[in-house]
């Protein structure tokens, strides 16, 4: 199954720049409700992900660093945790089930690098939801 059927473009989503600020990101992902964001270089190249965890254990491990001073911390300078992997658009539907386990969502590039968009945790599972639905009523 081609993957794009899943695909969530990027024209529908939030992302941030990486020479952006902590902040912005701060203020986007709440105002959004998102707890990850992608993080795009100005190329529009996927650089990573960027979560709250990664953000608390900047602040954390930072000291003097409060939500007052956010704004001069720049996306670049906060260590990801955890490498999101990517597919490309041509990824197979079992390759994302597997990073769909880890990820809230899995980011999907062209051949160049480029995002295109995410593929998000909530639609594999309802794939796999009314797979498993559909085959019950035939059984």
């Amino acid at each position: 199954m081609n993957i794009a059927f899943f695909l969530t473009p990027k024209s529908e989503l939030i992302y941030e720049l990486v020479d952006s600020t902590m902040r912005q990101v701060l203020e986007r992902m709440e105002h959004h409700g998102y707890s990850a964001i992608p993080i795009l270089d100005r190329e529009g190249k996927y650089v990573g992900t960027l979560t709250e965890g990664d953000l608390l254990w900047k602040i954390k491990n930072t000291p003097g660093l409060s939500f007052r001073n956010t704004n001069k911390v720049k996306v670049s300078d906060i260590e990801r945790r955890k490498k999101h992997e990517v597919v490309t658009i041509s990824a197979e539907i079992n390759d994302i089930i597997v990073l769909a386990r880890t990820q809230n969502f899995v980011p999907v590039v062209d051949d160049e690098g480029v995002f295109i968009g995410i593929i998000k945790r909530s639609d594999i599972i309802d794939y796999c939801y009314n797979l498993i639905s559909d085959k019950k009523m035939i059984v």
